[in-house]
């Protein structure tokens, strides 16, 4: 809807990626490899781009088993390193997207909390926590934000891998 005369449009509330968006997003962000110096680009980057947004947040880039990557900016608090954890405890067992996870229980009528019969206090299914995953290996790691409401952690880090993926 187009406004004249001055007149500002209403606030409209974000949509909500669906299960199958979700999914394709997770299809097209495949890497060709992921170093150790990829995991400084990465991470790097996601520094930059919090930094440009004064995103109060801790990033963390795991590839397997092996912390690659840490940065905490200003205004992240120790609890963002625990949410990083339990997020990044979701990529790696079910091999997808910490908000992907969420929503494939939510899509189904329930919660990750309530149906996953994981320990909360080690399990989140909220967004922020994105696999890596590398052609011809599967899932290999995660990039982790915490710090953001769940969507926007979600979607800062999808934001930052497309850059890091179509500048490569």
């Amino acid at each position: 809807m187009t406004h004249s005369g001055g007149v500002t449009p209403k606030f409209q509330p974000e949509i909500t990626p669906s299960v199958a968006e979700l999914e394709a997003q997770e299809r097209r962000l495949v890497f060709s490899r992921f170093t150790h110096d990829d995991a400084w680009a990465l991470g790097s980057l996601l520094v930059e781009l919090a930094r440009e947004r004064q995103a109060p947040v801790a990033i963390d880039i795991h590839r397997a088993g092996q912390q690659l990557f840490h940065a905490a900016l200003p205004g992240s608090v120790p609890d963002n390193d625990v949410w990083i954890a339990r997020k990044r405890r979701v990529v790696e067992r079910y091999q997808s997207a910490s908000y992907l996870v969420g929503s494939r229980f939510r899509a189904k009528g329930t919660t990750f909390e309530e149906s996953s019969r994981l320990d909360q206090d080690r399990y989140a299914a909220h967004g922020g926590s994105f696999p890596i995953t590398v052609e011809g290996m599967g899932v290999v790691g995660a990039v982790t934000v915490s710090g953001l409401p769940q969507l926007e952690d979600h979607r800062f880090v999808v934001a930052a891998i497309e850059e890091f993926l179509g500048g490569r």
